[in-house]
């Protein structure tokens, strides 16, 4: 055997190793990027659920802003008013202030005033009957029933009343936007809670022709815009649409001649006049 061949192969493997670390070392101490520490202590007393409802990419990226100053600990939608103390104090910061949002659902249509007009048989999904004649009702606009926005929701926020309609409980809905990507209809939408002025109909048709499959319909006899402020409320296409821009104006007159029923003023949760409030909590 060759122990000096052995040994000078020896040294240089162990020169270009040497070589490399210390290229390593040099890159490392160059390219490093500094992280704010507040950041990752941020992020342990956030919820971690990464909902998105804060306007941010996950609780992390929203921890990112808390230090940044572009987001302040009340837009947490999940944290409450204890967490948000705790976080300001934590980062040295106001706890800032945030409108609180709700999803709400644009039909009222349930089983008890919607017509039925054909049975649908298959996968028991809002998704999948959607697809086979929009679902059965009459009105290929309303609420399908099938619960895929009930099913989507990990709050506990949205209940199935006896009529098959969601129902949204506020306290428990943090805006994360996730009924509103798995409504087939798009029927949910996200509100600030000062909105009280709620249209439930999305339908196309006027008059007869929708009331006709739908008992609280829409049916664009323009009565609400007429006892509203003026601009407040307005007919496009069929539909009373809100300006919620004028919200300072909303009032519940607007509502008082609506022979359906179509515009709500909302208070809370969007429950049907008798719903006691322990099916609200415990369905």
């Amino acid at each position: 055997m060759d122990v000096e061949a052995v040994l000078r192969a020896v040294l240089i493997l162990g020169g270009v190793g040497l070589a490399f670390g210390v290229l390593v070392a040099l890159a490392h101490t160059r390219l490093k990027v500094y992280e704010d520490p507040r950041i990752e202590g941020a992020v342990e007393r956030l919820p971690g659920s990464n909902c998105g409802a804060c306007g941010f990419a996950g609780c992390r990226a929203f921890a990112e802003g808390l230090v940044e100053a572009t987001a302040q600990p009340a837009g947490c939608t999940q944290l409450g008013a204890d967490g948000i103390a705790t976080l300001a104090a934590y980062l040295g910061v106001e706890a800032g202030t945030a409108v609180k949002r709700v999803a709400r659902l644009l039909c009222a249509g349930g089983a008890n005033v919607a017509v039925q007009q054909a049975e649908y048989r298959g996968l028991s999904t809002c998704a999948a009957a959607a697809a086979v004649a929009a679902g059965g009702k009459g009105c290929s606009w309303g609420c399908i029933g099938l619960a895929d926005c009930h099913d989507a929701c990990d709050y506990e926020a949205i209940w199935m009343d006896a009529q098959d309609l969601p129902r949204v409980v506020p306290d428990n809905c943090t805006a994360c936007g996730d009924c509103v990507d798995a409504c087939p209809k798009d029927l949910f939408v996200l509100m600030p809670m000062e909105h009280k002025l709620l249209v439930q109909c999305k339908s196309a048709l006027e008059g007869e022709a929708i009331e006709a499959l739908c008992k609280v319909a829409c049916t664009a006899c323009g009565r609400c815009a007429a006892d509203a402020a003026e601009g407040l409320i307005e007919m496009r296409s069929g539909l009373a649409v809100v300006d919620y821009g004028k919200n300072e104006l909303a009032t519940p007159e607007a509502i008082t001649r609506c022979p359906t029923g179509a515009i709500r003023w909302v208070e809370g949760a969007q429950l049907p006049d008798t719903a006691p409030l322990a099916e609200m909590v415990t369905t």
